[in-house]
């Protein structure tokens, strides 16, 4: 009966409590039985009431006790089952942000929302970037969380490069403004300073010195250019949080407080000294370096906004049969588009008529322009130089390789780097300590340091509350990640998020795929050698082989029909026979044409001269695939076939040794083609990884890792994918496949291997800014906050450092910007 009334106690209480209902869309679900047994799991999960699962809808609702499950858990209980619950990415422009705490208390705010799965707050570039759940809240949801903390909050959307241009310039504005207002009326106040020195006494009027001529002067500057850090502290405080607008204006409100006082009834104390001057001269200071500050951080961004300029405005499309201008955002997939001379192609797009050259040294870095022909893809904000074109428009908007690239920028500009967690963790706690040292230094020196002197008391006080700037600790971190990733797209590297950009600087080993890596990914041909006899007639030799090789779809037979070209008519081919793992026998004007292994000569009894023995064994150590050529029956040319180093790998890869990094090789070619590839490339022959099955790729890399290496890995195609996911760090060539590219953490537009090297020398100047950044910041907080608890800094003087910390972080993170790579 006991044991009854227990559980009887125990549900009664579950049920007193008020159980909330959720919704979310389930994605993988093939029938019912998955539905059924996602269902029965989400039931059994500790907290659920019920929960029921629509396989029509892709929809699951369930009923729970907020107090014993969280919707968190839920995804992942689904996520466990093998289905997904689609997220979305919302950017918000965030406003009123003044340091490292008002972002921490708006990321809080939005984590803090059932359905956020998550948020990252970035202070420099006023940018939240939230990842949620649609079904469980809504955007608008957001907007309104983030009204609700007192800040300004609205979705940023595609193509609001200029209104954001706009609003940096409308700040900036702003607060030239409140400095100039507050500057007109300190001026003054700062004469009345400079009037107090004795050798410039005879210089001012007397007036300047007055308490009423003082005030009339200090409460503009105070409550009309200091409203913004009283706002801005209050919304703090009514959200039980602190930030720098609360050191400000508990510094300055001192100050103006103590010094009205003693102007209106200081004579019933005998209160005389009056610090006006202390509280509209620092506000104008501080007002300065938020406007510098506004200027520079408007720098930061400069190469998204670059990126976004090269975007054509108009296309030019074929409608009912004839051109028509239109807006770029409205060219649709499938429309013709028409492309003259000088003029910017707007989208991706296969040119389908007409031929030109086109410089696409914005995307490859390649000055160089690039001949074009019809079945050539194009791709927008490229520029067209010659000839005029009609091409199919493929990809559009969002779906642009320019759209994508922005895409990454932004997305890297609004991520945070691991190293900016301990500066998060530090401004969580750094305000109310300050707080409560500069309350101790009030006290201690009433009581202690000078007993009864206020006056000394209180601009200790204030000294120490303004001399604190958690703004510098905010900043050091995001703007040099901005600069960073910004810098690495204008050379063409793409960098998916600041995590990525910070674990660059770690790796000490690149593992570097060969096909379409290393090399260019199609053989060609490197050598003809002529037989006895056939001297000096190598291009009748390669023009007779070309004309044979036509009928073959070989890779190998391709590379012999490319360098042939469209050379002289070498005769009509009246037969031709592929020999399955042997070779071809083709008969050419006349001429019996013998293209194969030395096998396909042993077997019609053709005789090898010793030339030729000597010469295949050399070119196979050097990797090269070889072929023989008998005309007639007669021998008369060896030929060999070989996937060539790129132009840049050899520099790539001294480059990278140079930096201290180990090369490794990684292949699914024989080992003696892999060497001769690896020593023309300059890797040491025991860094080689050959004969490697694609699915195992990933599996090699885990293996490095698991000796102590931090990984990077470079890759271009589909079987490259596992191993870039899996290595510390995966580089894709840009030129490579959709899923490579989707796998890797750094993309390189340029297919160029040296910007590998550019990326992790990147990475370490960035890092290196960053902690340069970080240590300062510190260390003038360190160093600041005891001085001026000591008595040793004026207000004035505290104002002046604190509002240029902010300011040279942020200059120290636009040195990024002369960051060159080294060649």
């Amino acid at each position: 009966m006991a044991e009854n009334d227990a559980v009887c106690s125990g549900r009664c209480v579950r049920n007193e409590r008020e159980l909330s209902r959720i919704g979310f869309t389930v994605k993988g679900m093939s029938c019912a039985a998955c539905s059924a047994r996602l269902e029965r799991g989400l039931s059994g999960m500790e907290g659920v009431s019920a929960a029921r699962v629509n396989l029509a809808t892709e929809k699951a609702t369930v009923d729970y006790d907020p107090a014993l499950v969280k919707p968190e858990q839920m995804v992942e209980k689904v996520r466990q089952f093998g289905f997904d619950v689609p997220q979305e990415k919302l950017d918000l422009a965030i406003g009123g942000m003044s340091c490292a705490a008002c972002a921490a208390r708006v990321e809080k705010g939005l984590k803090a929302l059932p359905g956020v799965a998550g948020a990252a707050v970035n202070l420099a570039t006023e940018k939240a970037t939230v990842a949620y759940y649609p079904d469980q809240v809504s955007a608008a949801a957001l907007v309104n969380a983030v009204t609700k903390l007192g800040y300004e909050a609205r979705k940023i959307d595609d193509d609001n490069t200029d209104r954001e241009k706009d609003q940096r310039d409308r700040e900036i504005k702003r607060q030239l403004f409140l400095f100039v207002f507050a500057a007109v009326f300190s001026a003054p106040l700062f004469a009345g300073m400079l009037g107090m020195l004795a050798p410039l006494e005879r210089f001012f009027p007397h007036i300047l010195h007055n308490a009423l001529f003082q005030f009339f002067f200090a409460t503009p500057v105070q409550l009309v250019a200091g409203y913004h850090f009283y706002r801005d502290a209050y919304t703090a405080l009514r959200n039980r949080s602190a930030n720098m607008s609360v050191l400000v204006a508990m510094g300055t409100s001192a100050a103006y407080i103590y010094s009205t006082v003693v102007t209106f009834w200081g004579h019933r104390w005998g209160l005389q000294h009056v610090y006006f001057e202390s509280s509209a001269v620092l506000l104008t200071l501080i007002l300065l370096g938020k406007m510098l500050e506004a200027r520079a951080k408007g720098k930061t961004s400069e190469a998204l906004k670059k990126l976004a300029g090269l975007q054509a405005k108009t296309a030019r499309v074929i409608r009912d049969g004839s051109e028509v201008d239109i807006p770029v955002e409205e060219v649709a997939v499938g429309d013709l588009v028409v492309v003259r001379p000088g003029e910017k192609v707007p989208v991706d797009g296969v040119i389908r008529e007409g031929r030109s050259t086109v410089d696409e040294s914005m995307l490859t870095g390649e000055s160089l322009p690039v001949d074009k022909k019809e079945g050539d893809p194009v791709t927008g904000a490229t520029l067209n130089k010659l000839g005029t074109f009609r091409f199919e428009a493929l990809r559009v908007g969002r779906d642009t390789a320019l759209a994508q690239i922005i895409r990454f920028v932004e997305e890297a500009q609004g991520s945070k780097a691991p190293i900016q967690r301990m500066a998060d963790v530090i401004s969580g706690y750094f305000v109310p300590v300050v707080i409560g040292i500069a309350v101790l230094t009030f006290l201690g020196w009433y009581f202690i340091g000078d007993p009864g002197n206020v006056t000394r008391a209180v601009l200790n006080f204030t000294a120490v509350l303004v001399i604190a700037c958690p703004c510098a600790l905010g900043l050091a971190t995001p703007t040099s990640i901005m600069v960073g990733t910004g810098k690495g797209a204008e050379y063409g590297i793409l960098i998916k998020g600041g995590e990525h950009l910070e674990r660059t600087h770690r790796v000490t080993a690149v593992v570097l795929d060969k096909t379409g890596t290393i090399t260019h990914g199609e053989p060609v041909l490197t050598d003809l050698i002529p037989a006895p006899g056939f001297d000096g007639r190598d291009d009748y030799l390669l023009q007779l082989a070309g004309a044979a090789e036509r009928g073959s779809e070989h890779p190998v037979a391709q590379a012999v029909v490319k360098k042939a070209g469209t050379g002289r008519d070498m005769g009509t081919v009246t037969s031709f026979t592929a020999i399955p793992g042997r070779g071809i026998k083709a008969e050419v004007g006349g001429t019996d044409v013998l293209l194969g292994t030395g096998r396909l000569m042993r077997e019609k009894g053709i005789e090898l001269p010793g030339l030729f023995e000597t010469e295949i064994a050399r070119l196979e150590s050097e990797g090269k695939t070889v072929m023989l050529m008998a005309l007639d029956g007669l021998p008369a040319a060896v030929l060999a076939v070989a996937d060539s180093i790129k132009d840049t790998s050899v520099e790539a890869v001294a480059l990278m040794r140079k930096l201290g990094l180990e090369v490794w090789m990684l292949t699914g070619d024989n080992l003696l083609t892999a060497r001769a590839i690896a020593r023309a490339a300059g890797i040491s022959e025991d860094r080689v990884l050959a004969q490697v099955l694609p699915g195992d790729k990933a599996r090699k890399v885990s293996e490095l890792r698991a000796g102590g290496l931090v990984v990077g890995m470079v890759g271009d195609g589909i079987n490259d994918a596992p191993a870039l996911a899996e290595a510390d760090v995966g580089f894709a060539i840009g030129s490579g496949t959709d899923v490579a590219v989707e796998a890797a953490d750094i993309v390189l537009v340029r297919g160029d291997l040296r910007s590998v090297v550019d990326s992790i020398a990147l990475s370490r100047a960035t890092i290196r800014n960053i902690r340069q950044n970080l240590f300062w910041a510190l260390i003038y907080n360190v160093i600041g906050i005891p001085v001026a608890a000591l008595g040793f800094l004026s207000p004035v003087v505290a104002g002046t450092a604190m509002a240029f910390s902010s300011v040279s972080v942020v200059s120290n993170a636009l040195r990024i910007k002369r960051f060159k790579p080294e060649r």
